[in-house]
């Protein structure tokens, strides 16, 4: 049997009562992250543009979030994918590197407007699967990144939830992951440079995922191996991989209770450091002027995905993918914040000047996917050295947020809305969560989240 028609088998035989109660639990918190972040990112740089592209792909069906506009179903997802990621803030599966949510949520929620209805339930046994696949694919990797695979690994995992809710069977779902391997984009220069198109290669293969799972029913005989085959997704995105596990583990392994929270708007990479020094402020009490430098150790891929010199003219996509530039934000202030990308914070010559003295230096990990640990060592200026060491980062599932700090992420996202949402949608979208398998029509937080037009 087929990689594909395992993963087929898995997406459409699972029953929400197949669910333990941990991935249930996941699905309420990071639908409501997720939804709040996705409103957040409504009012980022570039989004009138991208929105009047999008207006033009078709009529008009499914709310876009943290805005008045409705949009075709695929426009949407494309839309609402880019907003989750576009700021960075997004949770993700830190074995994988893989922000799967930002695909497979935006893809399922369009797919319920299609459907004319999904009940919670169903939306949440969707998103297990849909997250199960994309983050396998992330697992089964044994090599560093090429392509970009949150957006890669991500639109499979997007068709997977879609095309269960639309009501695919078997045969066609299957054709569909052909679909999408055929569509299939996204490479690591983007990253590389820090550009605003970055997400949108996510918002690419979400949209992807819906007119896989459309052309999927047209009949056209579709290549079987999508992910193992000489030319499949593994051997030319990947390289060297190992998917056999990954299948194993299917209806076992629910990667959706794996998921880390993002308690910062910044690369995950950057996490550790910006913990480190907010622990060491607190304890130490030292002010931003007491700093001669920092080094921050840690293993290759932070490095790599974070380590790049602090520039003021590169803009907020290549702030929020370094290291020093969020550490410095952090010194300054003692957290980081939304804020801290936009407008005058961004500009801040004061804020270049001490992210100059950060380093991030490679610990040697021979691992081409950690992300932890991580050593922080702030040296000051008089000659004290204070060290900090994260085996795990913060808001992993092994440390997880409060409840309250959940929330308070939440609510400071939503005053980022594009445009105002009605008074007590918040509150309404807590609530709703916190019941998300009783709803009978998950279409109900799309329009939550998306703006009243007051």
């Amino acid at each position: 049997m087929t990689a594909a028609a395992r993963f087929a088998d898995h997406a459409l035989a699972t029953r929400f009562a197949d669910l333990p109660d941990t991935v249930i639990r996941s699905a309420r918190i990071f639908v409501l992250d997720s939804l709040g972040v996705g409103i957040a990112g409504s009012s980022v740089e570039g989004g009138e543009g991208l929105l009047a592209v999008a207006s033009g792909w078709g009529a008009p069906a499914v709310p876009v979030w943290g805005r008045t506009a409705r949009l075709a179903a695929p426009a949407a997802a494309f839309l609402n994918a880019w907003q989750m990621h576009n700021q960075e803030y997004d949770g993700l599966h830190e074995g994988a590197v893989v922000h799967a949510m930002a695909a497979v949520l935006p893809a399922a929620l369009a797919a319920a407007e299609l459907k004319g209805g999904a009940s919670g339930a169903e939306l949440i046994a969707a998103l297990a699967v849909g997250v199960d696949i994309a983050a396998g694919l992330g697992l089964a990797s044994r090599a560093g990144f090429r392509f970009f695979r949150p957006g890669t690994a991500g639109g499979f995992g997007a068709v997977a939830a879609a095309g269960r809710l639309l009501g695919l069977d078997r045969p066609t779902l299957q054709a569909a992951f052909a679909w999408q391997l055929a569509q299939a984009s996204g490479t690591m220069q983007a990253h590389s440079e820090g550009s605003p198109i970055l997400p949108v290669q996510i918002a690419f293969n979400t949209r992807a995922a819906l007119q896989s799972c459309e052309m999927a029913c047209l009949g056209f005989g579709a290549a079987l191996q999508v992910f193992e085959g000489a030319y499949g997704y593994l051997p030319l995105f990947e390289g060297a991989h190992d998917l056999e596990p990954v299948l194993a583990g299917l209806g076992r392994d629910w990667r959706l209770a794996e998921f880390s929270h993002k308690p910062f708007p910044a690369g995950r990479a950057t996490h550790g450091g910006v913990e480190g020094v907010r622990v060491l402020r607190a304890e130490h009490g030292f002010a931003a002027a007491d700093v001669a430098r920092v080094e921050v150790i840690a293993p290759p891929l932070i490095v790599r995905l974070v380590g790049r010199p602090p520039r003021p003219d590169a803009g907020a996509s290549y702030a929020r993918l370094c290291l020093a530039y969020a550490v410095a934000k952090t010194l300054q202030h003692g957290a980081l914040d939304l804020a801290h990308f936009r407008g005058a914070a961004l500009d801040d010559p004061a804020t270049y000047e001490l992210a100059a003295r950060i380093e991030t230096r490679d610990d040697g990990s021979g691992d081409p996917n950690a992300l932890a640990p991580q050593t922080v060592v702030v040296h000051l200026s008089d000659g004290r050295a204070l060290a900090w060491r994260g085996e795990t980062m913060l808001a992993h599932p092994s440390r997880p947020l409060t409840r309250e700090q959940h929330l308070e992420k939440f609510r400071r996202c939503l005053a980022f809305s594009a445009e105002p949402l009605a008074p007590d949608a918040g509150l309404q979208l807590i609530e709703a969560t916190d019941r998300l398998e009783e709803m009978a029509d998950v279409r109900a937080l799309a329009g939550l989240a998306a703006g009243s037009g007051r």
